[in-house]
Order: structure tokens, then C-alpha cells, then sequence
């Protein structure tokens, strides 16, 4: 392996209490793995941020394991091959990858895909064809079903999901009504991805706004952030609607729940209105991913479906980032480029 190859990686140095911090993370040097027999060097050239990174902080139960403290911060990567031990990569191809936050690191190639840099910039396999648009996929394809006419609701409209959501929507026939935060995102929803209506979130009024958005009611809630965009949405659900439940972002640096117990009314709600309410992870719907690679690259191919990449520069950058993403500071998919 050509000499020196300094690896730079980013560990949990502690479980956050509440809301994520600097002191969590920790900036490491070491030297870089070197591949065994069958395996493959991989240069990380961009690294996904996402929300359900802050549920690897916490020690709980959860559908994946904890980071351990010491250990690499996970995440969804692009990579370039810089030396190989595997017949089936060669370096220089451009791979996706699950490597996690730091400059390097080894696979035995399982897992791996790899990208052709002139059918679509690499990042949009971290973004609008990567997990976050499989999530609105699946999610809408599977569970929200929408139908012509029917009226889909969705808040982070502006980011990696829901961005996807109320586009899939409106291709299949529906209302787009978007939830996002402040006048620039709104805009963009409205005047660039074409969705019908976008509310601010932080308007005093947002519950009358959004009430008059859907004089017919929500029959599709895609669910990915919780707290009080979902208890304005509540109200409106007409009978039968559909909840997607991909995230809950509003709720990842809560302490845990007290007060209120608001649980026996939602109950009451999804027997009276007949609400199906689906939590889901996208790789349960893994047998549709060659579908939606092939219908969404053809809906970004004739321009019905447009993406935004907040792209960050400096791996050391990315837990400032990644507390930002969590605040709502990022605009479109936040991305870390790593190296070039």
C-alpha cells in the first residue's frame, strides 16, 4: 500500500443527555487499514448525514445496534477503490458504501455497488436515488398508496424525503400540500418541485394555514417528524388515512416522555377514523429497489424530479453539520464532502 496513508475518522466519544453536542464526538489519526486476501481499500469521497444517526448515539434497543463508544460514527459513503484484493472491483471504480465517517476504510466488497459517474452525479446515490428517495418510495408505494385527487401531507418538505414525497405524489395524481421551515424553503417547494401549497411551519398561524390547505382533509400523513406539525395534522385526518412512519426527527433529542399522556386519544382516533398508521424501514421494501432506481432515474432524466444537495466541505465538519441537520439548519440533502 502506498505510504503515508493517514486515516482521519470521527468516534462517539459519548452518549449525548438530550440534544447532541461537539463534546460526543472525537476526532481521530491513525493509520490507515490495509485490505486482506478478498478485500478493498475504499477512499471515502462523500459521506450522507441523516436523522436516524442520533438514535445510533443512544444505548437503546433499536431495529440496528448502537455505535459503541469508541467506535466510528456510521453512515452511507461514496467511495473511490484505491487498492484491491477483490476480482470483482478494481481501483478507481466508485462504489456505494456503508464506511461510516472517516477518510478509509476496508471491505470484502459485500454490500457494495457501483456507481457510474455519467449516468448521474455519485452524490444522488446518497440522496435522490439513494436511501432517503428509496424511503419516499417505499413508503408512499407500500403504505400511503396515494390516489388521483386524494391530498398527501408532508413536513421537512424541503429535505431528502419529503422532497421525494410530494413530487412521487404529484406524479401520481395527487395534492401536494409541504411543511417547511421559513420563506426560502417554502419557495423552493412551491416554486421549484411544484408542490401545490407550502406553509411555514413557524407561522403563528400555521394550524389556520395549513386547515385551509386541505378544505377536503389529509388522506396521506407521511410522517417524519413529529411534535407540532403532526398535532396540527391530527385534526384533519379524514377517515381511512394513511400514516407512513419513516421518522420522527422533532422527538431524537427528547429526554424521555412525561406529562401528558396523549397516547389514549390517538388510540381513540385510529379506531374512530379507521387510520392506518405503518411505522417502516426502508430496506424491509429491499426487492423494490431495482423499480424505483428505474423510475426515478427516468423521472430525473425528463426533469419530474428535481433534487437539492447542501453539501458541506471537511470531515471535520460533520458533527457541527450533523447538530445542524437535527435544528433544521440544512437545506436540501446535507452531505459531507470528504475528499475529492
Amino acid at each position: 500500500m502506498p505510504e503515508p496513508f493517514e486515516n482521519v475518522k470521527i468516534t462517539l466519544a459519548s452518549r449525548p443527555s438530550g440534544a447532541a453536542v461537539p463534546d460526543n464526538f472525537r476526532l481521530e489519526r491513525a493509520a490507515a487499514p490495509e485490505p486482506g486476501e478478498g478485500e478493498l481499500l475504499l477512499q471515502i469521497l462523500y459521506l450522507s448525514l441523516d436523522p436516524y444517526m442520533r438514535g445510533r448515539m443512544d444505548d437503546a434497543k433499536s431495529y440496528s445496534a448502537p455505535v459503541a463508544i469508541g467506535g466510528v460514527m456510521e453512515g452511507g459513503t461514496v467511495a473511490r477503490v484505491v487498492s484491491s484484493r477483490n476480482s470483482n472491483f478494481a481501483p478507481g471504480d466508485i462504489v456505494l458504501s456503508h464506511s461510516g465517517w472517516q477518510l478509509y476504510a476496508t471491505s470484502n466488497g459485500d454490500r457494495l455497488r457501483k456507481l457510474d459517474p455519467t449516468q448521474a452525479p455519485v452524490t444522488t446515490a446518497l440522496g435522490v436515488l439513494g436511501m432517503p428517495g428509496f424511503t419516499a418510495y417505499a413508503g408512499l408505494r407500500n403504505i400511503g398508496k396515494p390516489k388521483p385527487g386524494e391530498t398527501v401531507v408532508v413536513a421537512a418538505a424541503s429535505g431528502a424525503v419529503g422532497s421525494v414525497v410530494g413530487q412521487i405524489a404529484k406524479l401520481r395524481g395527487a395534492r401536494a400540500v409541504g411543511i417547511a421551515g421559513g420563506p426560502a424553503k417554502c419557495a423552493f417547494i412551491r416554486d421549484e418541485l411544484g408542490f401545490d401549497v407550502a406553509i411555514d411551519h413557524r407561522a403563528k398561524d400555521f394550524g389556520a394555514q395549513l386547515a385551509a390547505a386541505c378544505p377536503d382533509g389529509i388522506d396521506v400523513y407521511f410522517e417524519n417528524v413529529g411534535g407540532a406539525v403532526a398535532e396540527a395534522v391530527f385534526p384533519l385526518l379524514n377517515d381511512f388515512a394513511r400514516i407512513p412512519v419513516c421518522g420522527l426527527i422533532a422527538h431524537y433529542n427528547n429526554e424521555p416522555a412525561e406529562g401528558l399522556d396523549r397516547l389514549p386519544g390517538f388510540m381513540r382516533a385510529v379506531l374512530r377514523k379507521s387510520l392506518t398508521v405503518r411505522g417502516f424501514i426502508q430496506r424491509e421494501f429491499v426487492d423494490q429497489r431495482p423499480d424505483f432506481l428505474a423510475e426515478a432515474s427516468a423521472w430525473i432524466a425528463d426533469e419530474r424530479l428535481k433534487f437539492r444537495e447542501d453539501i458541506v466541505d471537511g470531515l471535520e465538519n460533520a458533527p457541527e453539520a450533523f447538530i445542524g441537520l437535527l435544528q433544521g439548519k440544512n437545506f436540501g440533502k446535507l452531505i459531507i464532502r470528504v475528499s475529492e
